[in-house]
């Protein structure tokens, strides 16, 4: 078997040349999922293994059904991190950009000695970049970098990789998955993840207020662009009505996209502050990371997000104006026969 990553071989020596035995803080971005947790675990325990002072920095708590892969692992939040001794160096995963970890962290970790992520949008705002967007998740690139440096995966490493390809390839159904997905998934289960603990604790722990919150977005499902997006809302107040957090909108929007003969599916949380929006789709040609962009947000070709500071009301005409003019590019493309 060849290298899986051989361009990153001499970047990510140097990265772990530069940590040494140094303290390191390992960031991921705001409202962590399954590859954000996973990634920082694993990059944690491996560079803890090999005598840094490692410790997992994340502006929000690591999300109850992911608890099982961050066992053992200390995670701080913002203040905590704050207070970190001033030569702690910073190493961001999964964020598509500095401030996906929130502009305090930002600010506290200016110059990252490093970046290893997968989004489309990331245009490099480390010292060492480790960006592949062909990948399907950061802990799909870890594990590839610890293979092919030699490095140790035990069971707690695996695992947590595991969770993070798991959830980022949408149980290996998304366009992003791969022969690698799978080859390097198996590697996994080799070194001590199980998929059923995986498959238990990522979807089959889900809370009675999770069931309402859910009950709650497809009643205010809407069909848009003649019936090519699926719109889905969660009100102001839901979460204090249903007993749930933010962490429980995980997964909710796949029920917008999974309509057959949507091309888009969209979720939209009211905030105080504004919204928050996450878009998904079926076909790479959508480049729904671009439309993120235009109002502030990014990702991938076909799963984006993004935060306004406008009312419900202003936003969502601007938004399916976008999600329009996007749906218009992909037939364009689709009739000049560009490969999907």
């Amino acid at each position: 078997m060849g290298a899986f990553y051989p361009d990153f071989a001499t970047p990510f020596a140097d990265l772990l040349a530069a940590v040494g035995t140094r303290p390191v803080a390992v960031v991921g971005h705001a409202r962590p999922d399954g590859d954000c947790i996973g990634s920082q675990v694993a990059l944690a325990r491996v560079l803890a293994a090999r005598g840094a002072d490692a410790v997992c920095v994340n502006a929000d708590l690591v999300p109850r059904r992911l608890a099982y892969a961050a066992r053992g692992m200390r995670f701080l939040r913002t203040d905590d991190a704050l207070r970190l001794p001033p030569e702690t160096l910073a190493v961001f995963v999964d964020c598509a950009d500095h401030a996906r970890a929130g502009e305090r962290l930002r600010a506290r970790f200016p110059a990252p000695v490093g970046s290893i992520d997968h989004h489309l949008s990331n245009g490099g705002f480390a010292a060492i970049n480790l960006v592949d967007s062909g990948s399907a998740a950061a802990c799909e690139i870890l594990t590839g970098l610890f293979l092919d440096a030699g490095l140790p995966i035990d069971p707690p490493t695996a695992t947590a990789l595991f969770a993070g390809i798991l959830t980022d390839t949408g149980q290996f159904r998304y366009n992003s998955t791969s022969q690698r997905s799978f080859e390097l998934a198996g590697e996994l289960v080799a070194h001590g993840a199980s998929p059923a603990e995986a498959g238990y604790e990522l979807y089959e722990r889900e809370s009675v207020g999770k069931l309402r919150l859910l009950q709650q977005f497809l009643a205010s499902l809407a069909m848009e662009c003649g019936a090519r997006v699926c719109v889905g809302v969660l009100p102001a107040g839901c979460f204090a009505a249903t007993g749930t957090t933010a962490e429980d909108t995980e997964g909710l929007v796949d029920f917008a996209r999974c309509v057959d003969g949507v091309d888009i599916g969209v979720l939209i949380e009211e905030r105080p502050d504004g919204v928050k929006a996450s878009l998904r789709g079926k076909d790479p040609l959508c480049r729904l990371d671009l439309v993120a962009a235009r109002f502030g947000g990014g990702g991938h070709a076909c799963a984006a997000g993004l935060n306004q500071k406008r009312s419900l009301a202003e936003f969502r005409p601007l938004l399916l104006a976008a999600l329009a003019e996007c749906l218009a590019e992909v037939d364009l493309a689709r009739a000049a026969g560009s490969p999907a």
